[in-house]
């Protein structure tokens, strides 16, 4: 489930003792912009539900702890574990350049240097190796690594994103795929 104008933030992960303070994995490059938060978004039931916030504690480089108003007890604070945490896109910074958002570039139109429009970015895939841009082109799906050699420009007005993909990676998904090993035999 996706929510507008909302980014995903990180998953309550645990407690941490019996007052109800909840440990959050947080999806962030810089934590410390955070610790002046009033308030978070906990998706309950396909909604985003606000909470206030009494306390943070930023732990390391990717957990903060949150006492959440109302939230007292060891029992109130479990039911959140699991739960995914969002805040409102208006707190993340500009981004300029080729620097992007992956939710800001979803619909972008993926314009390659040798083949033109290959199509537009469904998703980006978000792997522990490397992160890559999911294309629809008509029914063909075409993986691009997110890397900056390949990522040449980001025009936000065209909605574009021009890059300079490795030779025969296009053609390993455009073109059709030979399995005839049965007639080389």
């Amino acid at each position: 489930m996706e929510f507008k104008d909302y980014f995903y933030f990180g998953i309550i992960h645990k407690t941490i003792g019996l007052n109800g303070v909840v440990s959050v994995k947080v999806d962030v490059d810089d934590i410390n912009r955070y610790k002046k938060l009033e308030h978070i978004f906990v998706e309950e039931n396909k909604q985003l539900v606000p909470y206030f916030l009494q306390n943070i504690v930023i732990k390391n480089n990717e957990y903060i702890q949150f006492q959440i108003e109302g939230v007292d007890s060891i029992t109130k604070a479990e039911r959140l574990i699991t739960k995914n945490v969002f805040l409102p896109e208006t707190l993340l910074p500009k981004l300029k350049g080729n620097k992007f958002y992956y939710h800001e570039i979803i619909g972008f139109n993926v314009i390659d240097s040798a083949h033109g429009n290959i199509g537009a970015v469904e998703k980006v895939l978000d792997f522990s190796y490397q992160d890559v841009l999911q294309i629809k082109q008509n029914y063909i799906e075409i993986l691009v690594p997110v890397l900056d050699h390949i990522i040449k420009n980001v025009d936000r007005e065209k909605k574009e994103i021009h890059i300079e993909a490795p030779d025969g990676l296009i053609e390993l998904y455009t073109q059709p795929q030979n399995n005839n090993r049965d007639e080389e035999e």
